[in-house]
């Protein structure tokens, strides 16, 4: 396959450079034509492959790049897949996946019988071939933004099911002619049974075993790699394709690298910037155009062209009609489905060397792969912008409008990352979010200056870890509150994160004057942090949920941000709290489609608070949304809580969330001092009357 005459570049630094340069030159190019830069890496590869101009040869390091790139672009199909509606999304996917593996698989077998006249052996390995496809333009619908579409969810499950059924078709075609043929069907049937049930229970406590141990994002993004050339090797092992080893890792880590991470972040750029285009242009090196231009070769490629095409557009059609998707849907789930390369590649090799496929069909073969690699990228993109469109509803773009403004207070460089990580869990995308880091400081000294250079530098290195900008704010005022305070004024704060005060004397309160103090002094919502572990290694979120919390202004702001860090980690919440206020949680979680598993629990007295401390374990975040002494959820069991907290979740990781009062910007004034913003110390009798008047009149209304 491999032309003997020798490449014009054999040196290792220039290869790399010309490499690079495809890699930049390409998207910039092809963006201006309006054509996916995946186009213009795969024809590069033809053009400076051996087959082209052969300025380099198709060697062992685009073998193995090749491969790592192709691994890798599964891996991330199966890290960005939103579990929950893909499990919402099974049952049509499964319809669609059958349909996308037997007519591909039946259509392909007939005209292999009886239009190229070849064995049955044969025509069964061009039938895996047509059934198989690989999810080559995802990175387009994940750049669009569509990725949680029903419809690219139902096709990423119908690849699932289409890659393994051709696996097993291969298999079964492989083993025609033994006398054990069945026998090895069910073997394999049984080696992957175990393969994959050992990959679910071991890889999910491996993975959290480690990021608990260590957080340093390079050793972190490391042992991810190495989890999943783990997962591609044992699949091989058992007799399936890499491929397939690396999509299921995907979908196991899927949990443990949150979307808004650093981690994601670090694996999506070395990917896309280095290992998948590095497979693009290993595939074009393959291409022989030579062979193509012959006339028997060309008859034979446009016949499987059709058949690999219209196959494809066939279930996507069919399923289209059934959930009455729409034209842009049906354009979506046929361009991530028509492209034809790993799988494609493996069946047509395997059959070559057996001498089951003569050079005609294999060409032929390699041309299906060019053409479908070059037009799925194309119909993905003509569907995927009226797809987003016809996801945003009227609510859609009215929660775009949002703003969100979170100040993060860091003390100390030790506990910035953590605070910074919390905040980008609860960005908010579907609206404007900005995010400042403050450090405030009473001195003017140089330790003082290069404490809060150090803190905040931390906090900003951390921040640019996850793409997200943060702005930075040295503030030199009277005190801690006192800095927070007027930047919160200043730069029109939504709510702030602090961490959480320790103890440093017996008589020292929970949460320390500080906080207190803040609670006392300002209306917007306050996050006060305190964890053991990293955030995606979470198993739960159990949040504690005053009676009449459902009254308090800012109820829907802090039921967004803990739905937004659910969906972040992809574990599930559980709301204790009373009856009354289910209906109303779920209506806030519900309306804005976020998607999340949320359970809840009936707590009717403080004695069942106290039960619920042996029920939180050291892996889960227990949240407690508590109230200000002068709003209408403030009880006596709010009172007892910070006690409650320090005996019995001392070692929990928590958060306590002070929701927003009296609405967003609005000042706390005093009938007495219109300046004051203290009166929370000490309720007026006016406020007391009110609350207890509120609270009768709700009880007599039940009975």
């Amino acid at each position: 396959m491999i032309l003997a005459s020798q490449a014009l570049v054999t040196q290792p630094v220039p290869i790399f450079f010309i490499v690079l340069v495809i890699i930049l030159l390409a998207p910039l190019l092809l963006n201006r034509l309006k054509i996916p830069h995946i186009i213009g890496m795969i024809v590069a590869g033809v053009i400076i492959g051996p087959y082209g101009f052969n300025v380099l040869s198709a060697d062992s390091s685009f073998a193995i790049f090749g491969q790592v790139g192709l691994l890798y672009l599964m891996f991330l199909a199966g890290l960005e897949i939103d579990m929950y509606h893909l499990r919402l999304n099974l049952r049509r996917g499964l319809l669609f996946g059958l349909l996308t593996l037997f007519v591909p698989l039946a259509l392909g077998v007939v005209t292999s019988l009886w239009v190229l006249n070849l064995g049955w052996t044969t025509s069964l390995l061009l039938g895996a071939m047509y059934a198989s496809h690989t999810l080559i333009s995802y990175p387009v619908a994940a750049r669009f933004g569509i990725t949680k579409a029903p419809e690219v969810l139902v096709a990423v499950v119908g690849t699932i099911i289409a890659v393994v059924g051709a696996l097993l078709v291969l298999a079964s075609a492989v083993n025609t002619g033994d006398d054990d043929g069945p026998g090895s069907m069910l073997w394999l049937l049984g080696r992957m049974a175990v393969w994959t049930v050992a990959v679910l229970y071991l890889f999910p406590r491996m993975t959290r075993w480690f990021f608990k141990a260590y957080s340093d994002r390079v050793t972190q993004y490391v042992f991810v790699m190495a989890m999943v050339f783990l997962g591609a090797w044992t699949a091989q092992m058992i007799g399936l394709e890499a491929v397939l080893g690396a999509f299921v890792a995907g979908l196991v880590l899927n949990r443990y690298v949150p979307a808004a991470s650093p981690l994601m972040s670090s694996i999506e750029f070395v990917g896309n910037a280095l290992f998948i285009p590095y497979f693009l242009i290993s595939v074009g090196m393959m291409i022989n155009l030579r062979v193509l231009l012959d006339g028997s070769t060309l008859l034979v490629a446009a016949l499987m062209l059709a058949v690999a095409l219209f196959t494809k557009w066939l279930p996507a059609y069919i399923t289209q009609k059934v959930y009455h998707y729409s034209a842009a849907g049906r354009r979506v789930m046929f361009g991530l489905t028509a492209a034809h390369t790993a799988v494609a590649l493996a069946v047509v090799t395997l059959g070559f060397n057996m001498g089951l496929l003569d050079e005609v069909v294999l060409n032929a073969t390699i041309a299906v792969i060019l053409f479908t690699c070059a037009l799925a990228p194309v119909v993905t993109a003509a569907g995927a912008p009226k797809l987003k469109i016809s996801m945003l509803s009227d609510d859609d773009i009215i929660r775009h409008t949002r703003v969100n403004n979170t100040l993060i207070s860091v003390a100390n460089p030790l506990t910035a990352p953590g605070l910074v990580d919390l905040g980008v869990l609860m960005r908010n995308d579907r609206g404007r979010h900005s995010f400042y880091a403050l450090h405030v400081r009473n001195e003017n000294t140089t330790q003082a200056r290069a404490l809060a250079s150090i803190s905040l530098d931390t906090a900003r290195r951390a921040a640019s870890a996850a793409n997200v900008e943060l702005k930075e704010i040295d503030r030199f005022d009277l005190n801690t509150v006192t800095g927070i305070l007027n930047t919160a004024a200043e730069r029109d704060i939504t709510e702030i994160i602090i961490g959480m005060h320790r103890r440093t004397t017996v008589i020292d309160s929970f949460f320390g004057g500080k906080i207190e103090q803040l609670l006392r002094s300002t209306n917007r919502m306050v996050i006060i942090a305190r964890c053991y572990i990293p955030l995606n290694t979470v198993t739960r979120i159990v949040v504690s949920v005053p009676r009449g919390a459902q009254y308090e202004t800012g109820f829907s702001r802090w039921v967004r941000a803990l739905a937004r860090i659910t969906r972040q980690l992809g574990c599930r919440i559980i709301f204790c709290c009373h009856e009354d206020v289910q209906p109303l949680i779920r209506g806030v979680i519900y309306h804005e489609n976020y998607g999340i598993r949320c359970e809840f629990r009936t707590v009717t007295s403080h004695d069942e608070m106290i039960l619920l401390s042996g029920r939180v374990l050291d892996d889960d975040l227990f949240v407690v949304i508590s109230a200000r002494s002068n709003s209408v959820s403030y009880t006596d069991e709010v009172t007892e809580m910070p006690g409650l907290l320090q005996r019995s979740f001392s070692r929990n990781n928590l958060l306590v969330i002070y929701p927003e009062q009296f609405g967003e910007g609005e000042e706390v004034t005093s009938f007495v001092d219109p300046m004051a913003t203290d009166i929370s110390a000490a309720p007026s009798p006016w406020l007391t009357f009110m609350r207890n008047l509120t609270r009768n009149l709700r009880h007599r209304r039940k009975k």
